[in-house]
Formats: structure tokens, C-alpha cells, sequence
């Protein structure tokens, strides 16, 4: 009787719905994106330079065309592209490359990779490509905004 019992309260339980209707999931979660930058090689002698995260960080917002670094390496003898402060700065698609460029100068050619980082590479500018240039790679973390 008791094996009877225990098969039909399995049986009913199997084909229970539990759906819950009343339910909803419409809570947006919003992110804002720091960029950063992990790594820098180039110029002359092909030096790399490698940075912590939180060391210095960019945040595009791209309403307004700035940019805000908050720059703190303290090792003057890093190149870590510019310090801290809030610039202007512009995208220009040329074809399938896009360009970045900060306060009217030109930076190089950005790439974004498949995880959402991204290189800035101060060697391929618009108008060419220069031997003596850095490249900046970025890691991008999302930040939860409430």
C-alpha cells in the first residue's frame, strides 16, 4: 500500500505545472564600461610596459564625445599614453578601420578583440603607419550601475 502511495504521489508530481505566471523578470540591469590599460609596447627599442588594472583607466562616454582617465602610475618611466583628466576625443571609420583620436591628435587604429577588450595601435594612423609608435591594449570591465 505504501509503495502504491509513495508511485502515485511521484506520478502526480511529475506531471504538475509549476508555472508562475505572475512572475515578471523586466529588471534592467545597467553596466558602464572602464577601460583598462594592461599593457604597451612599441616605440624605438620595442619596450613592453605592463600595468595592474585600476592603474589607469578610461571611460568613454559617448554622448558627449569625452573621455576621462584616471591615470595612477606613478612610474614616469612607463609610457602610459596620457595622464589624468578629461578630453575630447572622435572615432573615424576610413573603410573597415576605425581611428581614435583625443583632443585633435590622432592616436592610431582601434581593434576590438572577440572578449571586448581592446588595442589601441599608435603604429597604423590614418595617413600611415609609424616606426616609432606605441601600442595600448585595454581590458574592459563592466562596472554595475544602480
Amino acid at each position: 500500500m505504501k509503495l502504491n502511495l509513495i508511485a502515485f504521489i511521484c506520478f502526480i508530481t511529475l506531471f504538475t505545472n509549476c508555472n508562475d505566471e505572475s512572475v515578471t523578470y523586466n529588471e534592467t540591469i545597467n553596466y558602464r564600461e572602464e577601460w583598462h590599460l594592461v599593457e604597451t609596447n612599441g616605440g624605438v627599442s620595442g619596450i613592453t610596459y605592463e600595468f595592474e588594472l585600476n592603474t589607469i583607466i578610461w571611460e568613454f562616454d559617448g554622448t558627449n564625445n569625452t573621455l576621462t582617465i584616471n591615470n595612477q602610475n606613478e612610474d614616469d618611466t612607463k609610457e602610459d599614453c596620457l595622464d589624468t583628466g578629461t578630453y575630447t576625443y572622435l572615432e573615424e571609420q576610413i573603410g573597415d578601420n576605425l581611428y581614435l583620436t583625443i583632443n585633435d591628435t590622432e592616436y592610431g587604429l582601434v581593434t576590438f578583440t572577440s572578449v571586448g577588450d581592446f588595442t589601441l595601435d599608435g603604429t597604423q594612423l590614418s595617413t600611415g603607419t609609424v616606426s616609432d609608435g606605441f601600442t595600448y591594449n585595454f581590458k574592459r570591465i563592466l562596472i554595475q550601475v544602480d
